[in-house]
C-alpha cells in the first residue's frame, strides 16, 4: 500500500482487478481487521455521486477480490453489515511500517540513536511512492494524507537523529528534495538550514529563511514558527549550540598516488524528479557490502523512460563513496544516425580518462583489456556505461576490483549479464507525472489547471521524454495553457508530430527500438499492435500471428526485453498508448491483406472461445450455424463453469473492443456473432449499460449486411435489453419487428423467442389477455422445437402473468414446469426466476410450506456475483414467507437483506416490484411510516415506466398504509386509483396480493 497498490503472492503479482476492486480492498486495507461497512466502501470506491448499482458493484468487487488473492475466502471476511481483512504478520506493508515507526520512537527514547537511524531506514524504504497513488476517491484520499503526515514524521525524525549524530553536508540533498515536496514544513526547513550551516555554508541556510518566512506570509498570512525563528537568530550570530554534537571529519579521501581523479558524468539535471523507490533501490544495492567482485546495476527501459537521467542522479549521489574516479561512456547502442561504440574504442577512451596517454594503450582489445584491470586495481571507481545494446557491448568493460561499480543502462533487458542486479524502469505513475510538470513548468501554472495536467501527462503515457517535450513547448510559448496542448495531443494521428522539438522525438525514440529488431520481429511488433486493446494473451498473440501460443508468447516476450511491450501480469501484455500511435504510423496500405487476414484470424479465436464458453455456462442456448470457420489454433481452457467464467471476466473489455474492431475494419458478420455471445456473459451479470451498447452494434452490422436472419436475432436481443432497462415502447416495437423478420426467413425460434418477449411487455403494460395469447404461442412452438432453455424462461414470464392476474393455480403450474425444465438442464440462469415465481404462486395459495421450501432452495443459489434485484426479491419474498409462517424476527431479518440489497442496484423493475412487496411485509410489522415510503418509491417508478400491475400494487399499499396511520382522505383517493387499475386489468380482488 505504500505506493501503488500491488498485491504479490509467492514471488508473482496478483492482478487485482479494475478501479473498483482496488479501491475496495485499498479501503479495506487501511483498517485492517476492523469490518467496514458496505456503504463506506461505496464512499471509498468513487470519487463523485456513486451509481444506483454501487453496493452490488463493491460486493461483485470482493466477490472478483476472493477469486484472484490466494485463500481469498480467508482473507476478505464477510461479517455482519460489510467486511474485514484478516492478516498475518509480514502480509502488509503497512502494518510493518507502523511497527518499525514504533520500534524507531522506543530506540530514540532509550538513546539508541543508531539503532533507531537503522530502523526507520527500514521503515521508510517500504515507501515506494505516494500511498495508494492513482486510487482517487475522497475517502481513500483522506487517509493518504494522514498516512503521508506519518510517513514525513518519520523522516523528519531519520533526519534529525542523523544530524544529532555529526551528519551534515550529505544530508543537504535529501533536504532540499524534500522541502521542495514539502515547502510549508518548518521542521523540515530548520533541519535543511542546521545542515547548511554546519556544512560552512551559512549565507544559503539564511536564505531559506527568507524563503520560508516570504511562502508563509504569501499563502498563509503568518511568520514563521518560534523554534525556526530562533535558530534563524542563532546562525545569525554563529551560537555554539549549533556546533557539531561530535568531532566530524569531512576531508575528502586521499587520491591514490600516481593517479588523479576523474570524473566524466554528465551533469545532473536541476529539474529532475520523481523515480524515488528506483533511485533508492540503486544506492543501496550500489553501497550494498558485496561477495568479491564488481557490483553491476543494470537499467533497462523503453526509449525516453528516463533510464540515463536516474542513473547520473545515482551516480552523483554515490561520488563520495568512488573518490578514485566517476567515469561516464556512451557505448550508443541505439543512437540514431551513429554506429556503436565497440570494446576496442570504449576501452580507450576509458584509458585515457585515466590519464594514460596513447603510447602506452595497446591497439587490440586482449592488451587494452590487460592494462584498462591493472589500471583501476585496487581503486574504488565508478563507471557507467550508458546506452547499450546488449551484455556484449558491455563485458570487456567490466572492472574485477571488489571496491568498483558498474551502472549500465539499455533499452534491452540484460538478463544474462551475470551478477548485475537487474533494474526495469516503467513509465512514471500519475503523482511522479504532476510533479515532474511542476518542476519544469512551475507548481503554480500546473496547479490552475488540474484536470487538463492530469489528462496531459495521460496522453503523454506518463513518459518522461513525452512530459519534458510537451512541457519545454509549454514553456516557449507562455500563451499556450495545459488544456490546449492537451486538445493538440488529443488527436492520435498527430501525437507523435506534437511530441517533437529539435533533435528530440518521441517517435524517433521509439523508431530505434523498432529498428534494433530483425525483419521478423518489426512484423510481428505490427500485427500485434492490431489487437483492440484491453490486455493480450499468448493464446490471442498466436492466433493474430498464425502460429502457436509458445512462439506467439516468444514474440511478445522479445518485445518485452525491447520494452516495446508492457506486461502487467504474467502471462498477459499490453502496449502503451504511444508505441500503439507509432505502430500505427508504420501503416503505409501494403501490407492490408496481411493485415486484414490477421484482425479475421483474431476474430475467429475469440469467436471461438466465446462460443465453448456459453456452452458451457448456459446448457440448451439454441446452437445456431455461423457460417464462420473455427479457430485451428490451441485454445485456452474454458471447460469447466469456473475456468469459463473467469476467462469471459479477464477478457471481458478485451471482448467488447473486438467488437467494435470487427465493425471498423468491416467484419460486420464477426461482430454480430461475437456480440451475441458476448451478450450472454454481460446479461448474466446485470451490466445493461454494455449490454444494451453491444446489442445495437450487432442490429447495425445486421442491416449493413442485409442478412435478414442475423438481423432478426440481434433485433431479439435488442428487445431483451430495452425490457431490463424499463423502455417499453421502444421493446415493443423492436420486438415485433424481430417478429416480422424473423418469420420472413423462417427463423421459428427466433419468432417464438420474439413472441415471449411481446407476452413480457404486454404482461408489464397490464394487457393480460395480448400476453397470454404470445406466450401460449411461445411456449407451444418452443416445446414443438425441443428449446427447452427457451420454454423454461417463457413459463416463468407465464407464471408471473398468471400471478399478477390472480390466477394462483395456473401461475404454480407454469412455475413447477419451468423448475423442472431447469433441473434437466442441470445449469439455468432462469432457475433462481423459476423458484421465486412458484414461492409467489404458493404464498397465493396459502401454501406457505411449499412456498418456503422454494424459498429456501432459491436463496442457495443467490451468489455474490447475481444480479442484486433478483436477489432482493428472493429475500423480500422470503420475509413475506416467514411472516405468514409466524416467524417475525427471522422476516425482519430477510427484510434488512432485501433492502440493502435494492439499495445496492437493481433495475428499475424489480426494484419497483421489490419495494412493494417490502411495503407490504413492514406494514403487517405494523412499520406504516416505512411501508408508505416504500410505496411512494414503487408507484414513482411504476409510473415511469408504464409497469401497471406494480402501479396499481403500490396504490393499495399507499391506501393501506395511509388508513392505518389515520389519512381517511388519502386512503380513499388511493383505493379508488388502485381499484380502477385492478378493473382495468381485470384482476379480481380476491385474486390480489394478501
Amino acid at each position: 500500500m505504500l505506493g501503488p497498490l500491488e498485491g504479490w503472492s509467492g514471488g508473482e503479482r496478483l492482478r487485482l482487478g479494475g478501479t473498483i476492486q482496488e479501491r475496495v480492498l485499498a479501503a479495506l486495507l487501511l483498517d485492517p481487521g476492523r469490518v467496514i461497512p458496505v456503504p463506506r466502501l461505496v464512499a471509498a470506491a468513487w470519487a463523485e455521486e456513486p451509481p444506483a448499482t454501487s453496493s452490488h458493484q463493491v460486493r461483485k468487487a470482493v466477490a472478483d477480490l476472493r477469486r484472484r488473492i490466494p485463500g481469498g475466502g480467508e482473507v476478505l471476511v464477510t461479517d455482519g453489515p460489510g467486511y474485514r481483512v484478516e492478516l498475518a504478520a509480514g502480509q502488509l506493508d503497512l502494518i510493518e511500517f507502523h511497527s518499525l515507526a514504533a520500534q524507531a520512537r522506543e530506540a530514540a527514547a532509550a538513546h539508541r540513536d543508531t539503532e533507531a537511524i537503522s530502523v526507520l531506514r527500514d521503515a521508510l524504504a517500504l515507501w515506494r511512492g505516494p500511498v495508494l497513488a492513482g486510487e482517487g476517491g475522497p475517502v481513500i484520499e483522506a487517509a493518504a494524507t494522514a498516512l503521508e503526515e506519518r510517513r514525513m514524521a518519520a523522516v523528519e525524525q531519520f533526519l534529525g537523529l542523523r544530524l544529532d549524530l555529526g551528519e551534515a553536508a550529505e544530508l543537504v540533498g535529501d533536504l532540499r528534495e524534500f522541502v521542495t515536496q514539502h515547502p510549508l514544513r518548518e521542521t523540515l526547513r530548520g533541519q535543511l538550514m542546521l545542515a547548511l550551516y554546519r556544512s560552512e555554508r551559512q549565507a544559503e541556510a539564511l536564505e531559506e529563511y527568507a524563503r520560508m518566512r516570504e511562502l508563509l506570509v504569501e499563502e498563509l498570512g503568518i511568520d514563521p514558527g518560534a523554534r525556526l525563528t530562533k535558530l534563524y537568530e542563532d546562525i545569525l550570530r554563529e551560537s555554539p549550540q549549533l556546533a557539531l554534537p561530535r568531532a566530524v571529519s569531512t576531508a575528502p579521501a586521499p587520491v591514490p598516488a600516481g593517479m588523479e581523479s576523474p570524473c566524466t558524468l554528465p551533469y545532473d539535471v536541476s529539474d529532475f524528479s520523481g523515480r524515488e523507490r528506483e533511485l533508492r533501490e540503486i544506492l543501496e544495492r550500489a553501497l550494498q557490502p558485496g561477495s568479491g567482485g564488481t557490483r553491476i546495476v543494470a537499467i533497462d527501459g523503453m526509449g525516453g523512460s528516463g533510464k540515463t537521467s536516474l542513473t547520473v542522479r545515482a551516480a552523483h549521489r554515490l561520488a563520495d563513496a568512488f573518490p578514485d574516479g566517476r567515469l561516464h561512456i556512451d557505448l550508443r547502442g541505439y543512437s540514431p544516425g551513429q554506429q556503436p561504440v565497440g570494446p576496442v574504442s570504449a576501452l580507450g577512451t576509458l584509458l585515457r580518462a585515466l590519464g594514460l596517454p596513447d603510447e602506452r594503450i595497446p591497439d587490440d582489445l586482449v592488451g587494452r583489456r590487460a592494462l584498462w584491470r591493472r589500471a583501476v586495481s585496487g581503486k574504488r571507481l565508478l563507471l557507467m556505461l550508458d546506452n547499450a545494446a546488449d551484455t556484449a557491448a558491455v563485458r570487456p568493460l567490466l572492472p574485477t576490483e571488489p571496491g568498483c561499480l558498474v551502472m549500465v543502462t539499455s533499452r534491452a533487458r540484460l538478463i544474462d549479464l551475470d551478477g548485475a542486479h537487474c533494474l526495469s524502469l516503467e513509465v512514471m505513475t500519475a503523482e511522479e507525472s504532476h510533479s515532474l510538470m511542476a518542476q519544469t513548468l512551475g507548481a503554480e501554472r500546473v496547479a490552475a489547471e488540474p484536470a487538463a495536467a492530469a489528462e496531459l501527462a495521460r496522453l503523454c503515457d506518463h513518459l518522461p521524454l513525452a512530459l519534458r517535450i510537451a512541457t519545454a513547448r509549454l514553456g516557449n510559448r507562455p500563451r499556450w495553457t495545459l488544456q490546449y496542448m492537451a486538445d493538440r495531443l488529443r488527436d492520435e494521428t498527430r501525437r507523435l508530430d506534437e511530441l517533437s522539438i529539435g533533435e528530440r522525438s518521441v517517435a524517433a525514440t521509439l523508431r530505434l527500438s523498432y529498428q534494433a529488431l530483425d525483419e521478423e520481429g518489426r512484423a510481428a511488433f505490427r500485427t500485434l499492435a492490431l489487437h483492440p486493446g484491453g490486455g493480450i494473451d499468448v493464446y490471442a498473440a498466436g492466433a493474430l500471428l498464425g502460429t502457436r501460443p509458445r512462439h506467439g508468447e516468444d514474440v511478445l516476450e522479445l518485445l518485452l526485453d525491447v520494452h516495446l511491450v508492457e506486461q502487467p501480469e504474467i502471462g498477459r501484455y499490453g502496449f502503451h498508448d504511444l508505441v500503439i500511435s507509432f505502430a500505427r504510423g508504420l501503416y503505409d496500405g501494403s501490407e492490408r491483406p496481411v493485415d486484414a487476414a490477421a484482425v479475421e484470424r483474431l476474430l475467429g479465436y475469440y469467436l471461438t472461445v466465446t462460443e465453448a464458453a456459453c456452452r458451457v455456462l448456459f446448457p440448451g442456448r439454441r446452437r445456431i450455424p455461423s457460417g464462420i470457420p473455427g479457430c485451428p489454433y490451441e485454445l485456452p481452457d474454458v471447460a469447466s463453469p469456473d475456468a469459463a467464467r473467469e476467462w469471459f471476466a479477464r477478457e471481458q473489455n478485451t471482448l467488447l473492443s473486438a467488437v467494435r474492431l470487427a465493425v471498423r475494419h468491416g467484419y460486420d458478420r464477426q461482430a454480430v456473432w461475437l456480440a451475441r455471445n458476448v451478450l450472454f456473459h454481460l446479461n448474466a451479470l446485470g451490466l445493461l449499460d454494455e449490454f444494451e451498447d453491444s446489442a445495437r452494434t450487432a442490429v447495425a452490422a445486421a442491416r449493413r449486411l442485409g442478412d435478414d436472419a442475423l438481423l432478426a436475432v440481434s433485433l431479439a436481443n435488442l428487445g431483451v435489453a430495452c425490457w431490463e432497462l424499463g423502455r417499453f415502447d421502444e421493446g415493443v416495437d423492436v420486438a415485433e419487428e424481430s417478429r416480422e423478420v424473423a418469420v420472413r426467413v423462417g427463423d421459428r425460434a427466433t419468432a417464438a423467442h420474439c413472441e415471449g418477449t411481446l407476452g413480457l411487455y404486454k404482461s408489464l403494460l397490464g394487457r393480460f389477455p395480448d400476453a397470454l395469447a404470445h406466450l401460449e404461442r411461445a411456449i407451444t412452438q418452443e416445446r414443438d422445437l425441443g428449446l427447452s432453455r427457451s420454454e423454461a424462461e417463457s413459463l416463468t414470464v407465464l407464471s408471473t402473468l398468471y400471478e399478477q392476474w390472480g390466477r394462483y393455480r395456473e401461475a404454480a403450474e407454469a412455475a413447477r414446469r419451468a423448475v423442472e425444465l431447469c433441473r434437466q438442464l442441470v445449469r439455468h440462469d432462469s432457475a433462481l426466476v423459476a423458484l421465486i415465481d412458484l414461492g409467489f404462486a404458493c404464498l397465493g395459495l396459502g401454501a406457505y410450506t411449499e412456498a418456503e421450501a422454494a424459498m429456501t432452495e432459491a436463496r442457495t443459489l443467490c451468489k455474490d456475483e447475481r444480479e442484486p434485484g433478483i436477489v432482493a426479491m428472493t429475500m423480500a419474498l422470503s420475509a413475506d414467507v416467514a411472516l405468514n409462517l409466524g416467524a417475525a424476527e427471522e422476516s425482519r431479518a430477510y427484510v434488512g437483506q432485501a433492502l440493502e440489497r435494492i439499495r445496492s442496484g437493481a433495475s428499475p423493475l424489480r426494484s419497483a416490484k421489490v419495494k412493494n412487496m417490502l411495503g407490504r411485509v413492514l406494514h403487517q410489522h405494523g412499520d406504516h411510516g416505512a411501508a408508505l415510503d416504500l410505496h411512494s418509491q414503487a408507484e414513482e417508478l411504476a409510473v415511469r415506466l408504464h409497469y401497471r400491475p406494480e402501479e396499481a400494487y403500490a396504490r393499495l399499499g399507499l391506501a393501506r398504509a395511509a388508513e392505518a396511520l389515520g389519512d381517511e382522505q388519502e386512503a380513499a383517493a388511493h383505493h379508488a386509483a388502485a381499484e380502477k387499475l385492478f378493473a382495468s386489468m381485470g384482476v379480481p380482488a380476491e385474486g390480489r396480493r394478501r
